[in-house]
C-alpha cells in the first residue's frame, strides 16, 4: 500500500485509489508478511493500482512469487462506483504468525496515508499489539 515504494518498484503504473476485497480478512503469515484469507464476515481495504504490463515482473520478484511466498490471483475488488477484477497477491500459506520487526508499522503508515477507514486501521493495530482480531 505504500505509494512511494510502489512507484519506485513499478514506475509505469498509476495509482487508482482505495478498493476493498469483500469476504476476506487481513492476516500476518508465519513468514511475517501480510496476506488475506477468506472470511465471509470480513472486508480488507487497500490501494488499487493500474499495473503496467512492464512492471509485473518487478512486482512478482518483490512479492517472492518464484519462491512461493505469494501467489497471484484475480479477485473482484469493490471501488467507488462499482467493482473491478484485480490482480492480488495471496500468501503462499494461511498459517498465521507474527510481523517482522518494523513491517507492520510500515503497513499502518501506508494505511493512514491512504486514509483507509479508521475501523480497519484499528484491526491492523490489533496485530501490532500481538493480538489477532
Amino acid at each position: 500500500m505504500d505509494a512511494g515504494a510502489m512507484a519506485a518498484r513499478c514506475p509505469r503504473s498509476t495509482l487508482i485509489g482505495q478498493g476493498r476485497l469483500n469476504r476476506h480478512r487481513f492476516i500476518i503469515m508465519r513468514e511475517g508478511y501480510a496476506s488475506v484469507v477468506r472470511d465471509p464476515r470480513a472486508t480488507v481495504f487497500g490501494i488499487l493500482w493500474d499495473l503496467a504490463l512492464g512492471d509485473v515482473a518487478a512486482l512478482d520478484r518483490y512479492e517472492g512469487v518464484a519462491s512461493g511466498l505469494y501467489i497471484k490471483a484475480m479477485q473482484p475488488i469493490t471501488v467507488p462506483g462499482g467493482s473491478k477484477r484485480a490482480l492480488i497477491y495471496l500468501g503462499g500459506t494461511s498459517v498465521t504468525g507474527s510481523p517482522r520487526p518494523g513491517y507492520l508499522e510500515a503497513v499502518l503508515a501506508a494505511a493512514t496515508a491512504a486514509q483507509l477507514p479508521a475501523a480497519y486501521r484499528a484491526e491492523l493495530h490489533a496485530w501490532q499489539r500481538g493480538r489477532t482480531p
